[in-house]
């Protein structure tokens, strides 16, 4: 009887053990092993870094492609170049008071905001020269054909000293200016060079 009443216990143990191992051997949901490493930081901020760049990049994509196929020629790095150096003589021209310069460079409507602002200045008896901290930034926001005419929008950030002379005495200003400038050229005119036509402030 005792025999009997062992081998009982035992097959009860036996199918109790195997349903404990049924449902705790198993493996339920996510394990430790099978997480996504976690890339480093340094590698994390390269990552995001060209995804930034990879997304400027290809922002202006659709218009470049119009732009390059009426002027094969046209290289967004040297055009950046050249919008850089453009932007740093207007911006010297308009605080010296250079209409020659801006008149080379600017379109009408835009040569006749700084010429208002200019003469205004110049009543009061004020001047101004202006140096740069170091090169502005300069970022290609878009570019596209229109019809005959090629055009494309750039965002400069700048930081530059302005030493102004005025009835009240002399002065220095130590700025820093977000704007968006609109350069234009013809496609049907052999002048390569570009005019600015719109200027629109922008966020730092």
């Amino acid at each position: 009887m005792e025999l009997l009443e062992l081998l009982i216990f035992a097959a009860l143990a036996a199918v109790v053990l195997y349903q404990l191992y049924a449902v705790l051997g198993r493996r339920v949901g996510r394990q430790p092993e099978d997480a996504t490493p976690l890339p480093a930081s340094g590698r994390s901020e390269e990552i995001d870094a060209r995804k930034r760049e990879a997304a400027s990049a290809i922002l202006p994509a659709v218009g470049l492609t119009a732009l390059r196929n009426r002027d094969p020629s046209f290289d967004p790095a040297r055009f950046l170049q050249g919008a850089r150096s453009a932007y740093e003589m207007i911006v010297k021209a308009f605080a010296g008071g250079d209409r020659e310069t801006l008149r080379r460079l600017t379109a009408p409507a835009v040569l006749a905001g700084f010429e208002r602002a200019i003469s205004a200045r110049e009543a009061e008896g004020r001047s101004e020269v202006l140096e740069f901290a170091q090169p502005p930034r300069a970022d290609l926001e878009s570019a596209e054909a229109d019809g005959d005419i090629a055009r494309a929008r750039v965002r400069f950030l700048a930081e530059f000293r302005s030493r102004s002379k005025g009835p009240e005495g002399e002065a220095v200003d130590d700025k820093r200016t977000a704007e968006v400038w609109t350069f234009e050229r013809r496609f049907s005119n052999r002048d390569p060079n570009w005019m600015l036509v719109r200027v629109d402030a922008a966020e730092a």
